[in-house]
């Protein structure tokens, strides 16, 4: 499969996940013949436009998918940089009508993060659910979830895997500790002892490792996360997309394909890692996914706490049970969250090695009737 046939493949993949007409869809990927940066028939160039049409309209959500995928799979090049800036202007205009959705901006010592949230209140905290996409995924394609999180009773926050969107980290084997850092900054705001993880595809990887060492975060619920033999078994490489291979080159920093393969090797979860994953994981898989292989949540299922799986008939992500990948994993946090299942939360704002009781009881939990409102 050449580039640009790979290219329309995920796109249509990712237009159906962010809620795209699939007819709108193939219309716009029939007016793309190459990726040539400045053709006016080019990939970035064809999505710009008909994102510049929705936002002229006034649709800035339509606008921003068209521009999401404008940028994809990363913003390299100086048209799906502008892509990317039109992705997050257009979302930062919708969102100040919202009145309730705050941007954020983080300086790490390994660059910047940006992320989009609702719900902090330093008088009165919720508990904090983070939410981050994989690695082509950029925050605003979930942030519009943010005030229905909110209604149900969350201190919401969108993130970013590092090297995606606003996000200028580099990604490697450390980069779990950046959930720990987003949760030291979000402490007194949000109910950082009592945190919930919704991380999708790579970034569920970093959530999972970050898990097994910060007792503050509670219950992780992912989709398509590599845990250890996506990173090591030289046997499933090949079959891996050029796509998802180029955008870890790219996320990385690492050129050299056997450069990269090494690196990645020291990403996998070993034993004892997934033996300290003593909390509820709820974890979504496809029986044909083409880039993690079926044996990861297998693995997983070894781990002490209750891990749980769902399995759709679907390639990566499930993008055509988009339904019922949302409830079910929404339905699954508000029990968990509802039923006060998890690890014995730690206080607020800290991390490993908290004593249990030393902690503060569990309040603001979501109200049964929010949970029954989940399944309207």
């Amino acid at each position: 499969m050449d580039h640009l046939q790979e290219l329309k493949e995920f796109a249509r993949l990712h237009a159906r996940g962010q809620g795209m007409r699939p007819a709108h869809a193939a219309h716009v990927l029939e007016q793309i013949t190459n990726d040539t940066p400045g053709d006016p028939r080019s990939w970035a160039r064809v999505w710009t436009a008909q994102g510049d049409v929705s936002a002229r309209r006034g649709d800035l959500l339509d606008a921003c998918r068209h521009y999401a995928l404008a940028r994809f799979p990363y913003h390299e090049g100086s048209d799906r940089r502008r892509a990317q800036e039109l992705c997050v202007s257009a979302f930062d205009e919708w969102r100040r009508e919202m009145r309730d959705i705050e941007r954020l901006e983080f300086r790490h010592p390994d660059g910047d993060i940006v992320c989009w949230a609702t719900g902090l209140d330093d008088k009165r905290p919720r508990p904090l659910l983070l939410v981050m996409g994989g690695i082509v995924s950029v925050k605003e394609q979930w942030a519009p979830l943010l005030p229905k999180l909110r209604r149900l009773g969350f201190a919401a926050v969108v993130g970013e895997l590092p090297g995606v969107g606003e996000n200028t980290c580099a990604y490697h084997p450390g980069s779990w500790r950046l959930l720990p850092f987003l949760l030291d900054r979000l402490a007194g705001r949000a109910r950082t002892g009592d945190s919930s993880l919704m991380a999708l595809s790579f970034s569920g990887h970093l959530a999972l490792r970050a898990a097994a060492e910060d007792a503050r975060i509670r219950r992780v619920l992912t989709v398509g996360a590599p845990v250890a033999q996506f990173f090591t078994d030289a046997q499933w490489w090949p079959r891996v997309p050029r796509i998802t291979v180029e955008t870890l080159h790219r996320l990385t920093g690492v050129p050299n394909p056997g450069e990269l393969r090494s690196l990645l090797g020291e990403f996998a979860l070993t034993g004892d890692v997934i033996d300290a994953l003593r909390i509820p994981v709820r974890y979504v898989a496809s029986s044909r996914d083409e880039i993690i292989p079926a044996g990861e949540h297998t693995l997983l299922q070894q781990a002490p706490g209750d891990v749980r799986v769902k399995v759709f008939d679907d390639v990566h992500g499930s993008p055509a049970h988009l339904g019922g990948t949302r409830r079910w994993l929404l339905s699954s946090l508000l029990r968990l969250q509802f039923t006060g299942r998890g690890r014995q939360p730690a206080a607020a704002g800290t991390g490993p090695g908290q004593d249990p009781a030393q902690q503060p009881a569990d309040t603001g939990t979501p109200s049964a009737s929010s949970l029954r409102g989940n399944h309207e």
